[in-house]
This record gives C-alpha cells, structure tokens and sequence, in this order.
C-alpha cells in the first residue's frame, strides 16, 4: 500500500457488482462504486482515464474470453478484477474451473498494470450466503493466494460487518444499496493508499427496529414474483441479464467528474 498515491487511470472488470447495480441514477444508469472511486481518483490527478468492461450477469469464463485482454492492453495504473461469484451461485459449478480461469486472468493482467486489486466480494446475510459460503470461500482463498503471488491488493468486503447487512442490500438481494457501494468504493480506495474520509465504512448502520412479521412476508412475495422467479427462469433456458448489453464505459477515456 503506497501513502498519498498517484494513479492517472483506472480500468475496472467485472459483472453487475462493479457495473453498479442497483445504485441507480435519475436518468435511469447505474453509478456503483467503481464510478465513485474513478470520480475520486480523477480528483486527485488532473488528465484522470477510467474505462468499465463490467456487464452484469457475466460468469468468470466470459470476463476471461471478453474483457482481460481489453484490459491489459490499456495498461492502465490501476485495474480492479472482481469475478467468479457468479459461477458460485450457479447449481452446478466447477470449483476448480472457475480457480483455474481465475489464475489465468490475473497472470494476464498482472504484467500489464502498476497495480491489481482484488476483491473478496461481500455476501447479504441469510440463508443463500450459509448455503453457498463453502463456494464463496474456496474463491476468496484462490483470491488471497493470488495477490500474494502476484503483489495484488486484496480488498476484503466479505469480513465487513456493514456489507452483510441485508438493509445495505437491494429488494433483490443481489445488489448493493447506493449506501453499500459508497462504502465499496471508499474501502478500495483506502486500500490503494488513500486518507480515509470513513474511517468507518465497515461498521453497520445505526440499529433500527426489524420490520413486522406481514411486513416481512409481503417483502418475501415480492422478492420472489420480480427478482426469483426470472432469476431461475434465466437459468434454465441459459440466459443471461447481460445478454446483448455492451460494456459500461468500454474505452479509457478522460473521466467527467460529476
């Protein structure tokens, strides 16, 4: 980790964690945490570059297949790589497949950036995290593994106590509230070597009351008819939500501080 830091570019790849969702705008985009820390960053270094290759619904062998190459060849200061839970969410998933295209991918792109970061991505607390963590796990041990291999920094989200906290999550539970990408985007970028501006990022939000059994019941119905049922539908006929989406911001370009 460097102090006071100088990066002039930043390339991100991933699926919809680093596309953004559900942090969304008023006209209708996706900003996410990745935009907020190029945003940062830009403000540091005059001539700041910033390009997303993320397209939400992407597995690890497509991230590998459409964005590491891309990537790498815009050598960029920083390049954030973030994928493979996808592959872990899926009924059938071959563990050492998704570790072995994940060692491919970042022996890629390590030669071709000053600094990689990897993640180890956060997980909404409730019964699908305890069902998939062995998954999950095996991942982030893979990931840890590879930074010390490669001199990659590893931010590590899944050990924070405010991103398992179902209320920085979407209603469809997948995707991080906007609160929740803040605080992503002010972890890597204390992680790069940046003063803190929230010291407590990692800390849950104040406590509040639970919401009522009905109400809770209603959240459930709704859940299921909007985000579960085509989530499954997709899966069985092969689907993906990012099908035919180009990547957010495919070129690195001088980035527009908003």
């Amino acid at each position: 980790m460097q102090t006071n830091p100088t990066h002039n570019s930043l390339v991100a790849l991933g699926d919809s964690f680093t596309e953004g969702m559900s942090d969304l705008l008023p006209d209708g985009t996706y900003r996410g945490w990745a935009d907020l820390l190029a945003g940062r960053m830009a403000a540091t270094a005059p001539g700041f570059q910033y390009a997303n290759l993320a397209v939400r619904g992407k597995l690890i062998q497509q991230i590998v297949d459409e964005q590491v190459e891309v990537a790498a060849a815009m050598r960029a200061d920083v390049v954030t790589l973030v994928g493979g839970l996808n592959d872990t969410l899926r009924p059938k998933c071959d563990m050492g497949r998704v570790r072995d295209l994940l060692i491919e991918a970042v022996e890629r792109l390590a030669p071709h950036c000053k600094q990689l970061v990897l993640m180890r991505s956060p997980g909404r607390q409730g019964p699908v995290l305890e069902r998939f963590r062995p998954r999950m796990e095996a991942l982030f041990a893979c990931v840890d593994e590879l930074a010390e291999r490669h001199g990659a920094l590893v931010v590590d989200l899944y050990g924070a106590p405010a991103l398992s906290d179902p209320r920085l999550w979407d209603v469809d539970r997948l995707h991080l509230t906007a609160d929740g990408h803040r605080r992503v985007a002010e972890a890597v970028w204390q992680t790069l070597g940046y003063p803190p501006e929230d010291p407590q990022w990692h800390l849950p939000p104040e406590a509040t009351l639970p919401p009522r059994w009905a109400a809770r019941r209603v959240a459930d119905a709704r859940f299921a008819r909007q985000h579960l049922l085509p989530w499954i539908g997709r899966r069985l006929t092969g689907r993906s939500s990012g099908d035919g989406l180009p990547p957010k911001r495919p070129e690195l370009l001088p980035y527009d501080i908003r």
